[in-house]
């Protein structure tokens, strides 16, 4: 985690813990009066909230906005880079340490893999505009995996190339 987010969940947790002080002592009025909790006009913690409203809660608490958005554009894949690329790329994993942000895409052909990296910047500025800045650094490119080759003559000792030219 790097500061601001370190900075982020610290705030976070005072907030909690300020409206968890405010709750107890709202609790320990009411029960002075001669009863406990009792419902009111208003809302208050007790209130059942809309799933969508829970979720987007719990992941500003968790602070994983950034994980969140790039799954929904693993999910709008095809219309972030056309369908014809979509065909043949697919995202598999993005891994959100700070130092790395880097996508990995599947492709399965290597013409298709040069094709990818030759869009890299292209598309790593897209997903940075829909996304927020910095959130994609790289977009690393993995080429098809073809079957083991166990015979031949000039094969080397602990190989396991494929027979495409990407190996």
């Amino acid at each position: 985690m790097t500061g601001v987010d370190l900075a982020r969940v610290a705030l976070r947790a005072a907030k909690e813990q300020a409206r968890a002080r405010g709750a107890a002592a709202q609790q320990k009025k009411q029960a002075r009066r001669g009863g406990g909790l009792r419902s009111g006009a208003r809302s208050d913690g007790r209130d059942p909230l809309a799933l969508g409203s829970a979720i987007n809660r719990l992941i500003t608490e968790r602070g994983w906005e950034s994980p969140a958005a790039v799954g929904g554009v693993m999910g709008r894949w095809p219309q972030i880079v056309g369908e014809d690329l979509a065909k043949h790329c697919v995202p598999l994993r993005y891994d959100d340490a700070p130092d790395a942000r880097v996508l990995t895409v599947s492709c399965d052909s290597t013409a298709w893999a040069t094709q990818l990296r030759l869009l890299a910047p292209q598309l790593v500025a897209r997903l940075n505009a829909d996304l927020g800045h910095g959130t994609v650094r790289l977009i690393k490119v993995v080429g098809p995996g073809g079957p083991e080759r166990r015979y031949g003559p000039l094969r080397a000792p602990g190989s396991k190339g494929p027979g495409d030219t990407y190996g």
